[in-house]
């Protein structure tokens, strides 16, 4: 799969120099034509009427990219192996191409330069189409301020003639001659497309002759291949490395130094370095390549592309997985925040309720004061008219007078009854709100403690980079959950305590129930006795609330204060 993604890249770029109108297609003569190159470059048996065959049924006009994938794939990618001159390759796609999209007049670097760094930009694309290849972040902005105002704004990536224009215009050679340049890129590519770990001129002793002689050594993955000279005109062998071969050092003699053996499987090799630091370079680069080949690991650059890679593909799962989590806390917060607005409403409305509430609880208990004001007038009046009646009555009275003074106390002692039966029944109704609204409040504070003992667990549970960015998110809900659990504590001690008073003010209702039913009894026993022996009326007799009205003036006026004292004593419990 990887050498169809490379071989791709360059395919595509000649498929896009033959559409000259730029319009996505390519005539089928063509194609015949790339299809027969790339066949014979990449040594393949080429059908001549397959093309044909395949688009028989599209006879009315040139054929687009993904038209002629099918046909790429089935006639010729499947069938390539690597057993072809990568470079014949590349140098056809780029003769095919370089023309259409290349200023040479304006380059001063080489054509050979521009298609090194073309391949090498192939290597180092993103595998999509157009190839092209992130700016990233390590660009010295300075020295490219020119070339970017050139640049879209939005423009995050360069396509291989962009990069070819700007290393030819010498936007990477400042300070550093032409020459400099180009050794820089030709190392660059024997490494990342020739696979050229190392080469370098050494003595290898002969194995019939025993003599030494100096020849250039390419090192590449899996051989060693030494040259008459380093322009590799005349290649005199290779030495073939795998997992079983070993580099060892070896003590002067022969009058050679820096000497070291490579044992390969079929024979070994005893070979002069230059210097000593050369030969601690090759003997490590050999056994690197030993190491690699023992692990089948890839060459170090293609195993750090593929490294790269697969860093990106993490880097944008992890952004759309990050996007995906931002969106449901977006979508939680705008749940979260009508939550919100509905208990502030609900919040409104109790508060109004409760106006209201208080409104007719301070309409009700001014009636009653202006009911109670008017019955002291009546009774004021009454005792007038009984006083006046008592001034002609005679001492046979007295024990009537008694009784009606025993009377009087039996129903002020009702009256504190029934007083007392009416707060408890008011604390018992207050208490039952209370209760009611702490168990609300509780059940409420219970289901938000779950929501965000929840919380914590799904964010104990994402990836160790997801823990990291939501540490400040998980500390504050921790807070949250630290004061909903303060809340829940208080409101359950507020219930405990408004059921220690609810059955307070039980008692208090019972007790008071029962004083009232046998202060009821003793009043209408002594009414019964009081019409028994009353004497026969002399006139229309005045009645009051507690019956038949016979009191001084010092006794209401007594009457009057301890009333008023019982009113103070229920404001203020109030």
């Amino acid at each position: 799969m990887a050498l169809r993604d490379e071989l791709l890249k360059s395919i595509w770029h000649a498929f896009t120099a033959l559409d000259v109108d730029k319009s996505g297609k390519v005539s089928k003569s063509q194609l015949k034509v790339l299809s027969h190159n790339l066949c014979t470059v990449m040594n393949i048996p080429h059908d001549p009427v397959a093309l044909e065959e395949h688009f028989k049924d599209d006879d009315e006009g040139p054929v687009s990219n993904q038209g002629y994938m099918p046909y790429l794939n089935k006639f010729i990618l499947d069938k390539v192996k690597d057993n072809f001159n990568r470079q014949d390759f590349n140098k056809m796609c780029w003769t095919l191409s370089y023309r259409k999209n290349l200023e040479q007049n304006e380059l001063k670097i080489s054509n050979d330069d521009a298609f090194k760094i073309w391949c090498i930009f192939n290597f180092l694309s993103e595998d999509r189409y157009p190839p092209d290849h992130p700016m990233g972040g390590s660009w010295v902005e300075e020295r490219f301020e020119d070339y970017k105002l050139q640049l879209n704004s939005k423009q995050q990536c360069l396509n291989a003639w962009e990069l070819i224009s700007l290393v030819g215009s010498g936007q990477f050679s400042k300070g550093m001659d032409l020459q400099t340049l180009s050794m820089g890129i030709g190392e660059v590519y024997q490494e990342l497309i020739l696979d050229v770990l190392k080469q370098g001129y050494m003595m290898k002793k002969g194995h019939k002759r025993k003599n030494w002689t100096e020849r250039w050594f390419v090192l590449k993955p899996n051989t060693i291949s030494y040259y008459v000279g380093e322009d590799l005109a005349e290649k005199k062998g290779d030495i073939l490395l795998d997992g079983n071969c070993s580099v060892e050092h070896l003590q002067d003699k022969e009058g050679k130094k820096c000497l070291f053996l490579i044992k390969s499987s079929q024979k070994s090799f005893e070979i002069s370095a230059s210097d000593k630091k050369k030969k601690q370079e090759w003997i490590q680069a050999v056994q690197t390549c030993v190491t690699l080949l023992r692990q089948g690991r890839p060459a170090p650059h293609r195993e750090a592309r593929q490294k790269r890679r697969e860093l990106r593909l993490k880097q944008q799962a992890e952004q759309e997985e990050l996007e995906l989590r931002m969106r449901e806390l977006q979508t939680a917060n705008e749940a979260k925040q009508h939550e919100l607005e509905n208990m502030r409403k609900a919040l409104e409305e109790a508060a109004a309720n409760a106006a209201e509430e208080e409104t007719r609880r301070l309409q009700t208990q001014t009636e009653l004061q202006d009911r109670y004001r008017r019955d002291l007038e009546r009774e004021k009046l009454v005792r007038q008219q009984i006083e006046k009646n008592l001034a002609e009555k005679s001492t046979e009275l007295e024990q009537y007078l008694q009784r009606v003074h025993e009377l009087e106390d039996m129903y002020g002692q009702l009256e504190h009854a029934l007083e007392d039966e009416r707060r408890a029944r008011q604390d018992e109704e207050t208490i039952r709100k209370l209760q009611t609204r702490l168990l609300e409040e509780e059940a409420k504070k219970r289901a938000e403690l779950e929501q965000i003992h929840l919380q914590q667990k799904q964010a104990i549970s994402v990836t160790v980079a997801e823990k990291e960015e939501l540490e400040k998110e998980r500390l504050a809900k921790e807070s949250a959950l630290q004061a909903a659990m303060k809340q829940l504590e208080q409101l359950e001690l507020e219930r405990q305590g408004a059921l220690e008073q609810y059955e307070t003010v039980k008692k208090k209702l019972e007790t008071a129930t029962n004083n009232t039913k046998t202060w009821k009894h003793k009043v209408a026993e002594h009414e019964g006795l009081l019409r028994l022996i009353q004497p026969g009326a002399k006139g229309q007799q005045k009645i009051t609330n507690w019956g038949p009205a016979a009191f001084s003036e010092a006794e209401l006026s007594l009457r009057e204060k301890q009333w008023q004292e019982m009113k103070n004593q229920a404001t203020q419990a109030q």
